[in-house]
């Protein structure tokens, strides 16, 4: 979710904490002009053969080492806007409602809602205040500097202060000594500072001592800190696990929670590898169904991918989680799961990219920062690595191609996609080889950083705009299938939610089209659509991308109806087999048109489909090549349940004797071809 952080300047310009903790620089400083030089990088390809390839992280990777005490929830919005105060700010959109790490600013320099606080003075007296509303014992506090495209600023040293009523103030002291905290030497990294000693209070106040010459005082800040038993307050009630396993697992901890689930249920549930990352570690996949490894003739496939970005780290957990749920409630006999077990064949990937989650990892949930771990160990982003297909699609419909000359679906990869030194990392390598190993017919991609749901297109229809509506020819199951998720998701649907960063998208029903948010080319939804006959939405599950381990079981509160509630959107519409009418045999690659949709679908090996439709009547065609046409009226009810709408076909030519194998139509064998081309130029492991 999200652009890249914001460079930081050159290291020589940020100066450390002066001796004593003198500040920096005053308001009376004079300031000087900051000339910002772009550095870019570029990588040298012909030293690249030389280079081995980096050995994979350890297999018991060590866990990041625990703070005591969790953040009181400044980045996750547990600490609500009320609780915070400040001594002075610039301007509203730099309040102290905006002093939480990792909040992101908006595009425009002076934004309503900018990237942390600013005092409204430079002086060693200005102040960020946070009420922990009860008495905590505070250990430690990490900060950052603004989050801006524009200006560089951050504090190099700060002071911390504690009172129980706001008047009295007592500082942290490291011995007889007032301790002086050093601070950030660049906007993004996180810095933590944990206290020479715990101290009991109620307030906390940050006070920046100095700041990078050329900006004045901006931070965004987290405390540590765990609350005390207040005998004026009833304890909060602690969540029902339902015996899960509650925190963040790195590969190999992954591993063996998945093998843990399968022992469990070793009859509807298979693990398997759908290849590697760069750095060799097994991309692995939880199937459950009631018939493992196989598939069903009418029964459709469902998937669920996370860790897309490697740092966005809750849809791994969640989908860990689900994976436990869904094998104890099938044991325990829950009506809902067995149904939805029996009925469909699901798919768990919980990360697609191992090796940027390492990296965060090894960081942990307050340190990584808005970036550490989002691209691949290569640099690559996969949300914008795949192939774009939307370019030729617009293309031929404005030249009036589509569909009688150019597809409306199972579009070719373009051949620059293929070449062999085309930037295509192993990963998207081994997903575009997945999704044509399997006929899924829904998916959802889940992310972090935000709380909406976007469907496609991802990308932008007029290349120049950074955002522009781009609905695609099922705007309306689109539409649906995100507010399935959206409407019954606690934390977007409450009414208490506010905005994550800078954009409220409460005003949408916390739904848009992923084009008219920023447009994102290459990206795995807009593939999915045009290249298979999968459709697949993005979740930006939460506002801060890697939550703490004492969030994740209020998270999973919040999304475990939506997990479910959304799978079971896989059997809305119509559903068939296209059959020899001679043979009664299935007919692959059949071709399913509906009237009025210019999308089609595609029949898998046995010849069975489905097509995901809105409430209403349709009038369907199928189609395949060396068959008459055949056409009927199918409806689709406001009931979760699939009608039937079966098809036979009869050859236009009788059988004769000899007769061979009709070749595939000409698109198809296109896209045959380029994927072979594709797999051929897959990466050594």
């Amino acid at each position: 979710m999200g652009a890249p952080a914001s460079p930081a300047p050159p290291s020589t310009a940020a100066p450390g904490p002066l001796p004593g903790g003198a500040a920096g620089t005053t308001a009376s400083a004079p300031r000087r002009k900051l000339v910002r030089v772009k550095v870019v990088r570029k990588k040298v390809l012909k030293k690249k053969v030389l280079k081995k390839r980096p050995k994979a992280p350890a297999k018991d990777t060590a866990a990041p080492q625990e703070h005591g005490c969790p953040p009181l929830g400044l980045e996750s919005l547990r600490v609500q806007d009320s609780q915070l105060r400040a001594s002075s700010h610039k301007r509203y959109g730099l309040g102290a409602h905006r002093g939480r790490l990792n909040i992101q600013s908006g595009l425009y320099d002076g934004d309503f809602y900018d990237g942390g606080w600013c005092a409204g003075q430079e002086d060693v007296g200005q102040w960020l205040e946070v009420d922990a509303r009860g008495l905590t014992n505070f250990t430690g506090v990490i900060t950052q500097g603004l989050n801006s495209i524009w200006t560089y600023d951050w504090v190099t040293s700060y002071k911390v202060q504690v009172s129980n009523d706001t008047h009295t103030w007592h500082p942290c002291r490291n011995g007889t000594e007032e301790a002086v905290f050093p601070g950030n030497q660049d906007p993004e990294t996180p810095v933590l500072n944990l206290l020479p000693q715990p101290v009991v209070a109620r307030y906390l106040r940050i006070n920046p001592q100095s700041w990078f010459p050329n900006g004045t005082v901006c931070l965004r800040a987290e405390v540590l800190g765990c609350p005390l038993p207040d005998p004026n307050r009833p304890p909060r009630q602690p969540l029902p696990t339902a015996g899960l396993d509650f925190r963040h697992h790195n590969h190999t901890e992954m591993r063996k929670l998945m093998k843990r689930v399968n022992d469990e249920c070793p009859n509807i549930t298979r693990v398997y590898s759908i290849g590697r990352s760069y750095l060799g570690l097994k991309m692995y996949v939880m199937e459950i169904s009631d018939n493992p490894g196989m598939h069903e003739v009418g029964e459709p496939e469902f998937r669920y991918v996370a860790g897309m970005h490697g740092n966005e780290v809750l849809g791994r957990e969640l989908l860990l989680n689900l994976m436990e749920y869904l094998c104890r409630e099938f044991r325990a006999g829950n009506p809902r799961v067995v149904q939805l077990v029996t009925q469909t064949r699901i798919h768990l990937l919980p990360s697609m990219n191992p090796d940027g989650y390492e990296t965060a990892y090894k960081l942990g949930s307050e340190l990584s920062g808005w970036a550490m771990g989002r691209w691949t160990y290569e640099g690559i982003d996969l949300n914008h690595n795949f192939a774009d297909l939307n370019t030729a699609l617009w293309d031929a419909e404005d030249n009036d191609l589509v569909p009688h000359e150019f597809p409306n679906h199972y579009i070719p990869i373009p051949e620059y996609y293929t070449f062999a030194n085309a930037t295509v990392a192993p990963e998207t390598r081994a997903v575009i080889a997945w999704m044509q190993r399997f006929p899924f017919v829904l998916s959802a991609n889940l992310h972090g950083g935000e709380l909406v749901v976007t469907y496609p297109f991802d990308m932008t229809r007029t290349y120049w705009k950074a955002r522009e509506p781009t609905p695609t020819a099922d705007d309306g199951v689109f539409r649906w299938l995100a507010a399935v998720y959206a409407t019954s998701n606690r934390a977007m649907a409450s009414e208490q939610r506010r905005l994550c960063h800078h954009e409220d998208f409460t005003r949408y029903g916390n739904v848009i089209n992923g084009a008219d948010w920023h447009t994102v080319p290459g990206s795995m939804n807009d593939f999915s659509y045009l290249h298979t006959n999968c459709f697949e939405i993005t979740v930006e599950l939460s506002c801060d991308k890697f939550p703490h381990a004492s969030e994740l079981p209020a998270e999973w509160e919040n999304n475990r109806e939506s997990l479910l509630l959304y799978m079971e959107q896989v059997h809305r519409g119509i559903k068939g087999v296209v059959r020899d009418g001679d043979t009664e045999e299935g007919i692959a690659n059949a071709i399913i048109s509906v009237d009025g949709i210019n999308h089609d679908v595609r029949t898998a090996s046995h010849g069975d489909y489905w097509r995901l439709l809105n409430p209403g009547e349709y009038e369907v065609t199928a189609r395949a090549e060396g068959y008459g046409a055949a056409t009927r009226r199918c409806r689709v009810p406001f009931e979760n349940v699939p009608t039937p709408c079966g098809f036979r076909l009869y050859r236009t030519r009788p059988p004769g004797r000899g007769r061979h194998r009709l070749p595939p139509d000409p698109p198809l064998r296109l896209q045959r071809q380029r994927l072979r081309r594709l797999r051929a130029h897959r990466r050594a492991p």
